[in-house]
């Protein structure tokens, strides 16, 4: 297949993934979601046909997949999911802190993302608000918005932490509303070595009570003593934590978080070409200050990496803490805007039910996509389901 705008990740799984699962041992997880980009909106999953009310035209619209892996399925709950947090928003500047394992810990990521990435959560969440509530630093309780991205721009395994953070809270009485200063939320000299130190620690805890499963590079780790050499290297390593500077109000913070809420670890739009089994895409080099790069894989390994950034069934990737924890965040909120004397946003659309995806649509690009192309006046309407068809046995 020659270079072409239309290609996705669903092609190349549509015509290698199957030998690919013939020969590689793959999870469930990777396997469901293999399996659902490859039949996403298409007639595996069902869908309804649509015909003009006005010149009768007919079109068959395929039911998407859903998985959160899918590179055609994100936008549309990213947009559901902002509307919804539109109301969370406080009316001040943000800061957006970054968490990133060192690359010796990939090994153990591998083998046990759940645990890795939950560690990573709890020691990146412990070490902004113990920080921020230290009178000697800000004094204040913060909330945090956490989501986890495992890639980097090649691919390769790279866990780290988006951290979204008001750039203040309220004081540890709760009686005023203490603010962060205009250039920095917290020292980073202070925040890597606390989030080393405590990852550090609960890692040593894992292996202690023998919740790692330390297979293939791993097993070397069974023994008490090279576990001991590595956790002594990485204490006397420095770690990456990185504060972007501060951005504005509540809608610039929506489009910015929209950068990272909903993102799979290669979007379509990055492929570039599937050609004598090799599979080329864009990434940005960071070494080059961002420059536009293209880098070519044998099919094989795209799809190998690809598969690293499958999260365990059920794996919570977003997360809220402090002033945000679920449980509290209405009530700490109204406190919030208290302190600053700031009005409730009034509800947006969507906001209280599930919209449908023609709203959706229409809402965020403004044009109607029950407009019919046929006859330019006509819209769509649902006019039956089509059944799923089976799946195609392969060649």
């Amino acid at each position: 297949m020659a270079g072409s705008s239309d290609l996705e990740v669903a092609h190349i799984f549509r015509l290698y993934g199957e030998a690919y699962r013939q020969n590689h041992r793959l999870c469930r997880v990777q396997l469901q979601a293999m399996r659902a980009i490859e039949d996403c909106r298409t007639a595996v999953l069902g869908g309804h046909l649509y015909r003009c009310d006005q010149c009768g035209s007919e079109k068959n619209v395929y039911n998407s997949c859903r998985n959160r892996h899918c590179p055609k399925c994100q936008n549309l709950e990213k947009e559901r999911w902002l509307e919804k947090r539109r109301n969370e928003l406080l009316p001040v500047p943000y800061f957006h802190v970054v968490f990133t394992l060192p690359d010796e810990l990939n090994i153990l990521a591998l083998g046990n993302p759940e645990v890795i990435y939950d560690l990573l959560f709890a020691s990146a969440s412990e070490t902004l608000l113990e920080i921020a509530a230290d009178p000697k630093h800000l004094g204040a309780r913060l909330g945090i918005l956490a989501i986890l991205h495992t890639w980097g721009q090649t691919l390769v395994l790279h866990p780290h932490l988006h951290c979204i953070v008001p750039g203040g809270g309220p004081s540890l009485d709760g009686e005023r509303w203490v603010t962060a200063s205009e250039r920095f939320l917290l020292p980073m000299r202070v925040l890597a070595p606390v989030f080393r130190g405590k990852f550090l620690a609960g890692l040593k805890q894992l292996h202690q009570e023998g919740r790692l499963s330390l297979t293939g590079e791993a097993e070397k780790l069974r023994d008490p003593f090279e576990f001991l050499n590595l956790l002594d290297r990485l204490y006397k390593k420095s770690w990456w934590v990185y504060s972007k500077p501060p951005f504005g109000g509540p809608e610039q913070v929506l489009k910015y978080v929209a950068r990272y809420t909903h993102r799979v670890a290669l979007s379509n739009h990055r492929l570039v070409s599937l050609a004598d089994g090799k599979v080329t895409f864009t990434y940005k080099d960071y070494s080059q200050n961002g420059r536009h790069r293209k880098m070519t894989l044998p099919v094989a390994e795209f799809i190998r990496r690809f598969l690293f950034h499958i999260l365990p069934h059920r794996f919570v990737r977003i997360r809220y803490y402090g002033l945000f924890a679920n449980r509290h965040r209405d009530r700490q909120l109204e406190r919030c805007r208290a302190l600053l004397g700031a009005a409730a946003p009034a509800p947006g659309p969507g906001s209280d039910e599930r919209e449908d995806w023609e709203s959706v649509y229409q809402r965020v690009t403004g044009k109607d996509p029950t407009l019919c192309a046929e006859c330019g006046h006509g819209h769509l309407r649902r006019a039956r389901k089509l059944p799923a068809l089976a799946r195609r046995p392969p060649p």
